[in-house]
């Protein structure tokens, strides 16, 4: 599934439209422990967190992650969002709970790492 087609399936908004939508996700987690996502992130996943700081961004560039995803309508400070820009991090914003997000995922054939 690509970030676009994902993006679509949940309903988010794209923060980042910038980044390429053709991205490949390849699995799903959730999780606000960054040391947590550091050590059990991979390359492709979609990351759900509420934690919205620029260390997210990081993380997730660092793990070459194809999306970030914050449900339940919070919203990504800009500074953070201006580096996902940069790093070519897609960023969605759902109003939907972590929870609902992950059974849509599932459902659609996403496995989680």
């Amino acid at each position: 599934m690509t970030v676009k087609e994902l993006t679509e399936l949940i309903g988010a908004e794209d923060m980042t439209p910038e980044a390429d939508g053709n991205t490949e996700v390849t699995c799903g987690y959730t999780c606000d422990l960054l040391s947590w996502v550091m050590a059990h992130g991979a390359a492709g996943m979609a990351w759900i967190t509420v934690q919205t700081h620029m260390n997210v961004i990081a993380v997730a560039s660092l793990m070459e992650m194809a999306v970030v995803i914050i449900p339940e309508g919070i919203q990504m400070e800009e500074p953070s969002l201006e580096k996902a820009r940069e790093e070519g991090i897609h960023v969605l914003q759902s109003e939907k709970t972590a929870f609902e997000i992950c059974a849509i995922l599932s459902r659609n054939g996403l496995a989680g790492k």
